[in-house]
């Protein structure tokens, strides 16, 4: 079956690396590469992959609101997303954004294909020390935290600006990755800041880190 794949990193060398092992011996093909989470969403709507391999950590818009976009726009596509970490709280918003496996990077070398090909039967997949957070989360019946993002009512488009805002962008340089006025962009913030009860653009990056939306 020749599979298609995207891969989303933005780092060009681990970009290559996972395109070779994708394609050494599979009959599969990397149709296309994106850098940051905006660019794979849009990749995924020009280029209808099967398959999304993504990294969690994902300048301009993260792996986990870059899956919720597309599997808005692509319902079909598989998310197989990478990371190098692992815990309760960002296992449980990868899966409830629609991800259908977690491979830690220390184990793609091991795990990545056999992570696609169980995407292309249509199985989940996690790397050992993930499937055990999982199978633990549901023995515990976890429900998501209150401080988690979605819980304080922000929405997708607020996300988007928390995150932008946070990675050090000006109210100019958000509306102009948004498409939108630098008032709207000014707007958004005034609204988080109110939101999330904080009073100051650092306090917005801690909690952007806290929900997992930037990297320290």
């Amino acid at each position: 079956m020749n599979l298609r794949i995207l891969v989303a990193d933005d780092h060009e060398v681990v970009r290559e690396g996972l395109r070779a092992l994708l394609e050494k011996d599979t009959g599969w093909q990397v149709c296309g590469e994106a850098s940051n989470g905006r660019e794979a969403v849009q990749l995924v709507s020009e280029l209808a992959p099967d398959v999304v391999v993504m990294d969690l950590a994902m300048p301009e818009l993260n792996g986990v609101e870059a899956t919720r976009q597309i599997l808005r726009v692509r319902p079909k596509t598989s998310v197989l997303i990478l990371s190098a970490r692992q815990s309760d709280d960002v296992v449980r918003e990868v899966l409830e954004a629609g991800a259908r496996g977690f491979v830690l990077k220390t184990d793609a070398a091991k795990d990545l294909v056999a992570a696609v090909d169980g995407l292309r039967l249509g199985r989940p997949f996690f790397s050992a020390r993930v499937a055990e957070l999982v199978v633990r989360g549901y023995l515990k019946g976890d429900t998501p935290q209150s401080n988690s993002v979605p819980q304080v009512g922000l929405t997708p488009r607020e996300r988007e600006v928390l995150q932008l805002l946070a990675e050090g962008r000006t109210n100019k340089e958000v509306a102009d990755v948004l498409g939108i006025g630098v008032k709207t962009a000014e707007t958004h913030r005034t609204n988080l800041m109110r939101k999330l009860s904080v009073r100051s653009l650092p306090d917005l990056v801690r909690y952007a880190i806290r929900n997992h939306l930037v990297e320290p």
